[in-house]
């Protein structure tokens, strides 16, 4: 049956919908998503826990909590389902640099270490990176214990060192942990809070660290950040489905996603929009003229203060002279394909080493939009193996990698593979680097392609690079790439090319050539892939071979009376 949505919980509902405070749209759609669950779910807000959470202020140096922060609180620690279980035990916080964020991670743990929690032993581990990041909010707590205004009441009610604080009453600690496995030992977590996620490449230490959870009543966790450099990591996909939540497209199977972002690039010039990633700058005057003064200097210098737009804005920036693709188009890439069964395509094929990574793609255009559907493949024996920080056990499972545990890759894989996409499509050729053409001109030729002068096996030079990389760029500036609503190796390719200056005088000065030509290279050799994306800019240098299908017949006949004259 509905319940009535508590006062303090609508207070920051009314500043985001009477635009009070100036919000992004993830917050619009999570104030309405809440008055939704509460108008169709049984569930009910424990006001005298929230309270009593709320009347330990008096022990922070801040007093009262912001309106956001008490938002969140209340959702994540005080809302419950009829059976009695948390509504939203997994809260995903994404808040700009200087919010709160470990203030309000403080006072979660100090509220339900105590005795208002109600459950005995319900330890709060708090996990990062790093040592410092993972004890900056246990600090915030130690602080107020040796604060000689407190120090002798908290005396009576806490036990605490440097290590860890433990609640005489409940029997809970607080504890920091950061990644390695003597800090992982003997956890039994009520909740576990990982700080800065932003910083983990894949899930392997959020899995060790959430195993011990469900031994206490009401597990938790809370993942708190602002956004960082590394792409499609956990922070990546925990914003994905935060967002399709918020849209209604998935269940949330418990995530609270409170996400604060810019919507655009240019609302940063607005300084009124930047309580869209930061909702503590009404309260925090201070802090909205250090962000001003980092914004004159990112004006300067946007390449050397890409940090301001990264995490005080949540709006991550690249290194424009480092990135072949802006992440943003990357992500816009990351769509449903248009369907370009039975169209003309090429096939693309890359890799550096049959022991290492090897890509095949097929292109195909419809309505100027060039549609790319790939496969790659991983040899498990591959020296790089241990340099990965991609979670490729995963894409395997998932279907988007195929892991050969031979010597080297099997090139009849890559055979079978392209035979399916012959099935597919009407393939018109195949484009692949003249480095690899001997290794694999055999194996193309006995399933129909011909090579030489007249053939159908083009051979990539780097010149014939060079001269495509605009045509690559407007593709995606314009965003006409699609290769799949869910492709996260196409993006880890994309995401890990650079794009360099063609001549290599040019190079060793930084810049251009004298023609301004480039070319594309890995930003990390070993560790950092770019197979999937040169297959595709291998078959791009021959698309001016694609019909361009469109389903404007009278645009159709036209183009047929143009090309006829």
């Amino acid at each position: 049956m509905p319940c009535k949505i508590n006062s303090h919980i609508m207070d920051y509902i009314n500043q985001v919908e009477e635009g009070t405070i100036r919000a992004c749209e993830e917050q619009h759609e999570l104030v309405d998503y809440v008055r939704w669950i509460f108008e169709t779910e049984d569930i009910w807000v424990d006001e005298t826990q929230l309270e009593n959470y709320l009347s330990q202020t008096k022990y922070f140096p801040y007093e009262l909590l912001f309106p956001w922060e008490i938002f969140v609180l209340a959702l994540h620690c005080c809302v419950y389902r009829a059976d009695g279980y948390p509504r939203w035990p997994d809260l995903f916080l994404l808040v700009g640099r200087g919010a709160g964020k470990d203030g309000y991670i403080a006072f979660e743990s100090w509220c339900l270490i105590g005795p208002y929690n109600g459950i005995r032993m319900y330890d709060v581990d708090i996990c990062a990176n790093t040592e410092d990041q993972a004890k900056a909010p246990f600090e915030d707590v130690w602080n107020i214990l040796e604060s000689p205004e407190h120090t002798r009441k908290m005396e009576k009610h806490f036990t605490w060192n440097k290590e860890e604080i433990i609640s005489r009453e409940t029997k809970a600690r607080i504890k920091y942990r950061a990644n390695n496995p003597k800090g992982r030992d003997g956890m039994r977590s009520g909740i576990v809070v990982f700080n800065e996620i932003h910083q983990y490449e894949d899930y392997k230490n959020i899995n060790v660290f959430t195993t011990g959870l469900g031994k206490k009543k009401h597990p938790r966790r809370t993942y708190a950040t602002t956004n960082g450099d590394v792409r499609d990591g956990p922070l990546d996909q925990m914003l994905d489905t935060g967002r399709l939540i918020l849209k209604r497209e998935i269940p949330d199977n418990g995530m609270l996603p409170f996400i604060c972002e810019l919507n655009k690039f240019e609302e940063v010039h607005d300084s009124k929009n930047w309580t869209m990633s930061n909702p503590s700058l009404p309260y925090l005057p201070q802090l909205e003229e250090e962000i001003r003064k980092e914004y004159l200097d990112w004006i300067k210098s946007p390449n050397e203060f890409t940090a301001f737009m990264t995490k005080r804005m949540n709006f991550p920036q690249q290194d424009s002279e480092l990135a072949a693709v802006e992440w943003d188009m990357i992500v816009a890439a990351t769509r449903e394909r248009p369907d370009t069964a039975g169209l003309d395509a090429i096939i693309g094929i890359d890799f550096m080493k049959t022991t290492d990574f090897a890509a095949v793609g097929a292109l195909t255009k419809r309505e100027a939009v060039f549609a790319w559907e790939s496969h790659s493949w991983f040899c498990f024996n591959s020296c790089d193996k241990e340099r990965l920080r991609v979670p490729w056990e995963a894409w395997e499972t998932e279907g988007k990698l195929t892991v050969d545990h031979g010597v080297e890759i099997n090139l009849g894989l890559m055979e079978n593979y392209i035979l399916e996409l012959c099935e597919k499509y009407n393939v018109i050729g195949v484009a692949l680097d003249g480095f690899r053409y001997a290794l694999v001109r055999d194996m193309l030729e006995r399933i129909g392609f011909t090579a030489g002068k007249g053939g159908n096996i083009y051979m990539v030079r780097p010149s014939d690079i060079i001269k495509v990389v605009p045509v690559v760029e407007s593709a995606f500036v314009s965003k006409r790439v699609a290769w799949g609503a869910y492709e996260p190796v196409m993006r880890w390719y994309t995401n890990n090319t650079k794009k360099v200056p063609a001549s290599a005088a040019a190079k060793q000065r930084a810049g251009a050539d004298s023609n301004g030509n480039y070319r594309y290279d890995k930003i990390e050799p070993k560790s950092r892939k770019t197979d999937g994306f040169m297959a595709m800019v291998a078959a791009l240098t021959q698309e001016s071979l694609l019909s361009d299908y469109c389903e404007d017949d009278n645009n159709s006949m036209l183009n047929m009376a143009v090309i006829t004259g």
